[in-house]
């Protein structure tokens, strides 16, 4: 995958009219577009026109789309067991120790955070890739979010499941939004789930 390719998406997501919608919250229950997602027992639930992703939802879509679903793919020249994998592994400036994370996957790989707590990257916004400083508030890392997302939908499972949700809303109600604590917000994570399919159809009319 080039880089005028990697641009081109970066270009189309930036201008894709995208506008997320709040997750409302009362006594404990919280909803979407008036319908409950999550409820007193964080029981999670989906509506008719939207999409609630996560790895532990009986809806086989939603957990083919979640960041911890096991699907191997090449990045940056790096074979990977999930998305959550590289997220989790920009967080290590050892490359040693960031290839190690690479290859987990589900919540084995969400848990691997544990073993950088004592040198939490929030403290100055430095990720990393193979040693390389990438600053979590610069522009640079939104293209490294955009490039990642464009290798994982070269996997058919992944590209074929994006494709199938149709128009509905892609929402990942859950989702930390401050970027101070998460390297992925709510708001990055639903809009490029929801641009990239645009983008990807767009590219299959076009041929």
């Amino acid at each position: 995958m080039n880089k005028k390719y990697i641009k081109r998406y970066t270009q189309f997501r930036e201008n894709y009219d995208f506008v997320q919608e709040p997750v409302e919250e009362k006594d404990g229950f919280k909803f979407f577009r008036g319908v409950l997602v999550e409820d007193d027992q964080k029981k999670y639930s989906e509506g008719e026109d939207f999409l609630n992703i996560g790895y532990g939802f009986k809806n086989s879509t939603a957990r083919v789309l979640s960041n911890l679903y096991p699907m191997r793919f090449k990045f940056r020249g790096k074979w990977v067991a999930s998305i959550e994998g590289v997220l989790q592994g920009i967080k290590y400036k050892d490359k040693k120790h960031q290839n190690l994370v690479l290859k987990y996957y589900g919540f084995d790989a969400y848990h691997t955070r544990a073993s950088n707590e004592a040198n939490f990257w929030g403290n100055d916004g430095k990720l990393y890739w193979q040693g390389k400083v990438i600053n979590r508030h610069d522009q640079e890392y939104q293209q490294f979010l955009d490039e990642l997302y464009l290798f994982a939908a070269k996997n058919p499972i992944y590209k074929n499941t994006l494709l199938a949700t149709e128009n509905k809303y892609l929402l990942h109600h859950f989702g930390q939004t401050d970027p101070n604590i998460t390297v992925l917000t709510r708001f990055e994570y639903e809009q490029r789930l929801n641009s990239l399919r645009a983008y990807l159809r767009e590219k299959l009319s076009q041929k």
